[in-house]
């Protein structure tokens, strides 16, 4: 549990700020968390890989691949997929577009996915759950299966809720205010 105690002082430490924000979903908040700030960091993808397989594991999820909508997806994606590697159990990174490409292929999921492939839609902080469910309805178009979806950072917003409602299994790394108690020193 050091790694999963680390990973929460990293996304304190580097992607936690107060203040007033306006957030993707319009909604009003007094902090802010940048995960993308600790997801692209070294450390934070060395964590992230060991987490998120944890956590996986630990539900009995074995998904093929893992990845989401880009940009906050991206970098979870890949973490996992090169931890999964290491452990000898190989788990590849794919890419959702926000819009298809309108040149080359045309394609929205970027990596090779195939059709039938058992999947994970990860999320780097979670508030309506919007992004997420977008992924997984694409991929289910483009012939996936989606296990669950995971996010590091869940806000506590009604997204759980709303991914539980549609029928996905739901995982996160931490709560925002785990992450607010810990930047208070209530850890």
């Amino acid at each position: 549990m050091e790694h999963r105690h680390r990973l929460r002082q990293l996304l304190v430490e580097r992607s936690l700020e107060v203040g007033e924000f306006v957030l993707a979903s319009g909604t009003r908040s007094t902090y802010y968390i940048d995960a993308r700030r600790t997801t692209f960091s070294a450390e934070g993808q060395f964590l992230l890989g060991l987490e998120v397989l944890r956590v996986l594991r630990e539900a009995g999820i074995h998904p093929q691949w893992i990845g989401g909508l880009t940009m906050g997806a991206d970098p979870i994606a890949c973490a996992v997929a090169h931890q999964s590697w290491m452990d000898g159990t190989p788990i590849q990174a794919f890419s959702v577009r926000k819009e298809a490409k309108g040149h080359g292929t045309g394609r929205q999921v970027e990596g090779g996915l195939p059709s039938g492939a058992r999947v994970v839609v990860v999320e780097d902080s979670l508030t309506t759950g919007g992004s997420s469910l977008r992924a997984a309805h694409l991929l289910e178009a483009e012939g996936a299966v989606v296990e669950g979806i995971l996010t590091v950072v869940d806000r506590e917003e009604g997204g759980s809720e709303k991914i539980r409602e549609a029928g996905y299994p739901f995982f996160r790394l931490y709560t925002a205010g785990e992450l607010l108690a810990a930047a208070e020193g209530d850890s």
